[in-house]
């Protein structure tokens, strides 16, 4: 592919021609100071950074080679990245180690991905050496620096005349199965920011609102902070100010502030963000008053949430939290996405609250969606599909289920990602789904078949949860976020639900993460305990066989924040899980 118009470096020099001084990327460091230190690029900066990053790989190889970015969540790690794509190589993403951790992922991810650099920073140089290790059939990366490279060079030709299709490769974070590498396109990035410009933002796939700028926190080696913590920038010319996900954790108010406007400020600005779920739960309960003095949230337009189930207690909490800051109730958008199609599918509508909806418990875990009054499941929709095709298939017959059934989501479009890493078993698995006699309009294939459960009502999409994760207990469905969601009602805090093999049957196990356990005596353990059995029992007519509470900190996390609910269940049935009280 020709550096032409689908292209991310033809994109980065039309932002550098078009703005050359114009601020690009803000990373706010809250390590340095607890009130944060903003260092700013502009686009032309940028522009002799990333081809300095892109000259040096050009010395140790050649475009279609790997070069993986393990840095700190700053402008080093945007640099980095958009170096590596520069040059032509495919970049790999991924989080840097904590300080003193062996981490087992890259280990893995290297020997997979194979590359020839690893793009680094001078400050944790040491930490990243030692992954720098022979591969079979590959010699071990360079290690490059990427804040000691020179930019004083002469001449703009990089010599990269051809671009490989594939731009970066997005390692999933392995929440039901074993990383793999999501080739993801030049194409695919363009085309998804297209589809969800006018999604969000209301207008057309070209034109951007005027003073927009996203803010985001999310990991720069994850799908949803890669599209709007850096392309979003890249497409449409917008700043962007960047946290890293510790100073978010440490303080969520940090977030809130970063989104705020002072309140006598008199431009006009469009401020578009993202997180999953708890982050927005996170924000609504630790956010004082004092934090945002003097300031609100009136140009805040799109806060996106997904990543992981939306819940509507959540919504409501946010909303009524920040009204007074004058948060407008339509800014908060529940979306759906994965890495498989780049990021972006759905999400609800500009003009109006994200739609919360109960269904009958019973009708649901046989598959159909009937409404109740009370109780039920709380399913939030994620909108109608506007500008990707979305059908409702029957993973085991391939046939299109009809409107208020529950099927698995299959997607079609140029977002679609190529498949993955060398990888063809599995590519031809997930994404050349066939569709069984589709209906006018259809295509037969290929189909990205995603392994989420979803059904069509009222026109929207509703995602119900996970193929794998279902629990099954004596011949029944239940769903493990409904069941969590009940849950963490009582416990306030991150919760598992899994199934273990019990003979020719499952059993349903709950592991639940309480807060302050050292304040906990045993009466109110086992008050908690009741509470919990009660509450599942009446709300989904089903016996927990064991319920766990356990310490903070304690159930295994993707590295998007997401629960590991298979990782959960190989923990539970080795016993590595302290139990709270376990003297009882």
């Amino acid at each position: 592919m020709a550096i032409a118009e689908y292209s991310i470096p033809a994109l980065l020099a039309e932002r550098r021609n078009k703005d050359p001084h114009g601020e690009a990327y803000t990373s706010i460091n809250y390590d340095v100071d607890p009130f944060g230190v903003a260092e700013t690029i502009s686009w032309d900066e940028l522009y002799d950074r990333t081809h300095a990053v892109a000259a040096k790989l050009l010395q140790f190889g050649s475009p279609g080679d790997r070069a993986v970015i393990l840095a700190p969540q700053n402008l080093d790690y945007v640099v980095a990245f958009l170096g590596a794509i520069r040059a032509g190589f495919i970049a790999v993403p991924l989080s840097a180690p904590l300080f003193g951790q062996h981490d087992e992922r890259i280990v893995g991810t290297l020997a997979d991905s194979t590359p020839v650099a690893i793009l680094t920073t001078s400050a944790i140089v040491g930490e990243i050496s030692g992954y720098a290790k022979d591969q079979p059939h590959q010699r071990a990366p360079k290690v490059i620096e990427v804040d000691t490279l020179d930019i004083d060079f002469s001449g703009d030709n990089l010599n990269v005349d051809l671009l490989p299709k594939t731009a970066y490769l997005q390692y999933t974070s392995g929440s039901t199965r074993a990383p793999a590498g999501v080739e993801v396109t030049h194409k695919n990035v363009i085309r998804n920011i297209e589809q969800l410009n006018p999604d969000y933002f209301g207008g057309n796939k070209i034109d951007y609102p005027s003073g927009l700028r996203a803010v985001s926190w999310l990991p720069l080696y994850h799908d949803m902070g890669l599209i709007i913590g850096i392309f979003l920038g890249v497409m449409s010319g917008c700043p962007t100010t960047l946290l890293s996900p510790i100073s978010f954790m440490l303080k969520p108010a940090r977030w809130i502030q970063q989104l705020a406007t002072d309140v006598a400020a008199a431009e006009d600005r469009w401020v578009v963000t993202a997180a999953p779920n708890f982050a927005y739960e996170l924000a609504a309960r630790r956010t004082t008053d004092e934090d945002l003095a003097g300031k609100d949230l009136r140009h805040v337009r799109v806060m996106i949430n997904g990543a992981e189930r939306v819940h509507g207690a959540t919504l409501r909490r946010f909303q009524e939290r920040f009204a007074p800051f004058k948060l407008t109730p339509t800014a908060m958008r529940s979306s759906y996405g994965l890495a498989e199609s780049t990021i972006y599918v759905s999400s609800t509508m500009a003009d109006r609250p994200a739609k919360s909806v109960r269904f009958d418990l019973e009708k649901l875990a046989a598959g159909h969606a009937e409404l109740c009054d009370d109780g039920g499941s709380e399913l939030v929709s994620v909108g109608p599909p506007r500008s990707t095709t979305v059908r409702i298939v029957d993973p085991e017959t391939f046939v299109e289920k009809p409107a208020g059934q529950v099927g698995e989501v299959w997607l079609h479009g140029d977002h679609v990602t190529a498949g993955y890493w060398r990888n063809p078993e599995q590519t031809a698995r997930v994404f050349r789904g066939k569709i069984v006699e589709p209906t006018p309009g259809t295509p037969a294939e290929p189909w990205l078949r995603t392994a989420d459960l979803g059904m069509m009502f009222d026109g929207e999409l509703f995602i119900v949860g996970r193929i794998k994760d279902l629990v099954i207990v004596d011949g029944r469905n239940h769903y493990p976020d409904d069941i969590e969601t009940t849950v963490r009602e009582v416990t306030h805090g991150r919760v598992a639900a899994i199934s273990v093999p019990d003979g020719a049957t499952e059993r349903l196990v709950v592991i639940a993460e309480l807060k302050n356990p050292e304040r906990r005596d045993r009466a109110e353990l086992d008050q908690i305990e009741q509470q919990v059995t009660a509450a599942i029992s009446e709300t989904h007519r089903v016996r927990v066989s064991d319920l766990l509470l356990v310490g903070p900190g304690s159930l295994p996390l993707t590295t998007s924040g997401k629960v590991r609910r298979a990782a959960c269940g190989d923990e539970y049935r080795r016993g590595e899980f302290s139990r709270l009280g376990a003297s009882r």
